[in-house]
C-alpha cells in the first residue's frame, strides 16, 4: 500500500498537470498540438483527466509512449468560437500551506459552473462527487 505521502505527492503532481493543460488553453495555442506530460498509471486512471473528461472541461485523454518515456496526452475541448472550455484554472493547497475541507466545507465554483478537485480516502474526485459520498478531503484547485 501507498504511504499517505507518496499519494499526496501525485496529487500535487496532478494539479501542475493541470496547470500545464490550462496553459495550452490560451487563443494561440495550436489545437492540434495537445499539451502532454510525463505520467505514472495513477494519473491516467485515477487522477483527474478522467473527471476533467465528465464534466465537459477536455474533449479526451490518451496514455502515449514517446521515445521510451510515457506520456499522457491531452485533447482540450474548443466551443464553436474557439473558446476554451477551461478559462482558469486555481491551485488551492500548496506544498507549503495545504488546505482542507470537510465535506460541509466543499466550496462550489462559480455556483456550479465549475469544478474543484480534491484528494480524499477514496481517492482523487470532483466536490461534487465528494459531497455526495459525504467525504471531505485535501483542495486541490478550482476549475472554471
Amino acid at each position: 500500500m501507498r504511504s499517505e505521502r507518496a499519494a499526496r505527492g501525485e496529487a500535487n503532481d496532478e494539479v501542475d498537470r493541470s496547470g500545464r493543460r490550462h496553459a495550452g488553453a490560451n487563443p494561440q495555442f495550436d489545437p492540434r498540438a495537445a499539451p502532454e506530460s510525463g505520467y505514472s498509471g495513477f494519473q491516467a486512471e485515477d487522477g483527474d483527466c478522467p473527471h476533467l473528461e465528465e464534466e465537459g472541461f477536455i474533449a479526451n485523454f490518451k496514455p502515449a509512449e514517446e521515445e521510451g518515456h510515457k506520456v499522457l496526452r491531452v485533447y482540450l475541448k474548443y466551443g464553436s468560437n474557439n473558446e476554451a472550455a477551461i478559462s482558469n484554472l486555481a491551485r488551492v493547497s500548496r506544498p507549503g500551506c495545504r488546505v482542507y475541507v470537510r465535506r460541509t466545507e466543499i466550496p462550489r465554483v462559480l455556483g456550479g459552473m465549475g469544478i474543484n478537485i480534491l484528494t480524499t480516502p477514496k481517492g482523487v474526485m470532483t466536490g461534487r462527487q465528494a459531497r455526495k459520498q459525504g467525504l471531505g478531503g485535501e483542495l486541490l484547485c478550482e476549475i472554471w
